[in-house]
């Protein structure tokens, strides 16, 4: 008995949409990696790209448990000496939502060459419109 191995031909890749109102971002973030990496799918291969494109709306309105939201910075380093940049939650929130989930989800993908083409599926939008209409996406709800 082989064992079965998919084919790039043999991937068929679907679209969903989360909606990130209300919702944690911890658990909405493992919920689109997971769909991200094809974990939810039974062809499901480690080292192949087998999974779906997550659009994932409403990130302004994503939120934060205890005192997270006052206390979390995020760090960038421009790459010259002393431009170690913060920002914080709030701060982050307001200017641009969309990095925010984007690096939470992009942190729980796989740190290599195959990570870095499973985030490019990711699409995150401010508000609840998106133009990804013509590829039919569905509805995905968080398991809690």
């Amino acid at each position: 008995m082989s064992t079965y191995m998919p084919s790039q031909l043999e991937i068929t890749r679907k679209w969903f949409v989360l909606d990130a109102n209300g919702q944690t971002l911890g658990r909405l973030s493992t919920q689109a990696a997971r769909v991200l990496s094809g974990k939810n799918s039974p062809k499901y291969t480690p080292f192949m790209d087998m999974g779906d494109h997550v659009i994932v709306l409403n990130a302004e309105k994503i939120r934060l448990t205890g005192l997270k939201s006052q206390q979390k910075m995020y760090r960038r380093y421009t790459g010259f000496p002393g431009g170690l940049r913060e920002e914080s939650f709030v701060r982050l929130l307001d200017r641009r939502p969309e990095k925010i989930v984007e690096q939470a989800v992009k942190g729980m993908l796989p740190k290599s060459k195959l990570g870095r083409q499973m985030a490019t599926k990711l699409k995150v939008y401010r508000g609840d419109k998106h133009p990804h209409e013509a590829q039919k996406p569905e509805a995905l709800a968080i398991v809690l």
